[in-house]
């Protein structure tokens, strides 16, 4: 079984390795077969993870019905995770946090996920027009309600996490980090630690990338996301296979997977971190939570960071559009 983390001071409890379900329904190419999806989501529980993450936007709102029928025979066994922060829904369009549009979404996504609370709620990205302390405390009056458990920031800035957290405790950020990329390590996690707040990685494998299956000659979807993706040009791909080289000489030495490793060196990070792989493959499922078994030592860790400090990443993580939505 996999065990458990708490994130940061916040009480909450989870399973050491989540499932990101976003890729079930959007933003990878075309939605998951439905039996299947609930099959994977199911299999996931019963190989003890209970830390399950979606979105209003993703689909829009399929993935949260999903998330909610899969889900329903053991509500009361596992964390929920989802997000507000887009108009209508729609990831699209702008942003919108305002206190009704939250309170909207609160109630149509536990609606649809078939449960009258939330776990943890995310505000998906930082809204420029909504004072982050005005966010917060809406956030404060649902959990007075008993709607929403704790709450979460996805890719803010350390100055919009500092005054989040003043009013209402934060008690996750959601953010890109992996050995692909790991802009996080400069200012965010250690303002993280400094005020007690877990932190959920999202992309723990790059996006497909650390898992070693994907090179410059892999051919995406029309509607797979990667493709406009600068770090996943043709050229980039084959520039940073150098990484998963890396991974893939440690993975022999341990008996395990390039995936494995990657996830592996996360976990070894810091107590509190909670990466969260998604996959629409049930091998896949099975492979990353066999990364439980897998510890890394000091030395080990030590060992990656040294080799992995002298390859260059080549390559924006995102097109400059949805860069400007990050980091605020």
């Amino acid at each position: 079984m996999i065990p458990k983390r708490i994130l940061g001071n916040s009480g909450l409890e989870v399973s050491a390795l989540g499932l990101g379900c976003m890729g079930l329904s959007f933003g990878y190419g075309p939605a998951a077969n439905k039996h299947e999806a609930i099959a994977l989501i199911r299999t996931a529980f019963d190989a003890g993870v209970t830390f399950f993450d979606t979105a209003e936007c993703y689909g829009p709102f399929t993935n949260e019905e999903l998330l909610g029928e899969a889900l329903a025979p053991f509500r009361e066994q596992v964390v929920i995770a989802t997000k507000f922060g887009f108009q209508d829904g729609d990831s699209k369009k702008g942003l919108d946090s305002s206190p009704s549009r939250m309170r909207a979404v609160a109630e149509a996504s536990m609606k649809r996920l078939k449960t009258d609370y939330i776990d943890l709620f995310y505000q998906h990205r930082v809204d420029p027009n909504i004072p982050i302390e005005e966010v917060a405390g809406t956030i404060q009056d649902l959990i007075k309600e008993g709607k929403v458990k704790h709450w979460g920031l996805s890719e803010a800035g350390v100055e919009t996490i500092r005054k989040a957290h003043t009013v209402q405790p934060v008690a996750a950020l959601q953010s890109e980090y992996s050995l692909f990329f790991r802009e996080t390590e400069k200012e965010i996690i250690p303002t993280l630690e400094e005020l007690g707040i877990g932190f959920v990685p999202f992309s723990p494998l790059g996006k497909g990338f650390l898992t070693g299956a994907i090179d410059e000659t892999t051919k995406f979807d029309t509607t797979d996301f990667r493709n406009i993706v600068p770090r996943f040009s043709e050229e980039n791909r084959k520039a940073n296979q150098a990484l998963v080289d890396l991974l893939r000489s440690i993975a022999i030495d341990k008996d395990a997977t390039p995936a494995q490793i990657a996830l592996a060196w996360l976990l070894a990070q810091k107590p509190w971190i909670v990466p969260i792989p998604g996959t629409t493959k049930l091998h896949r499922l099975h492979e990353n939570i066999g990364t439980a078994t897998i510890s890394l030592s000091a030395g080990d860790v030590q060992q990656i960071d040294t080799a992995a400090s002298k390859i260059s990443i080549q390559g924006a993580r995102y097109p400059e559009a949805l860069q400007n939505r990050v980091g605020k």
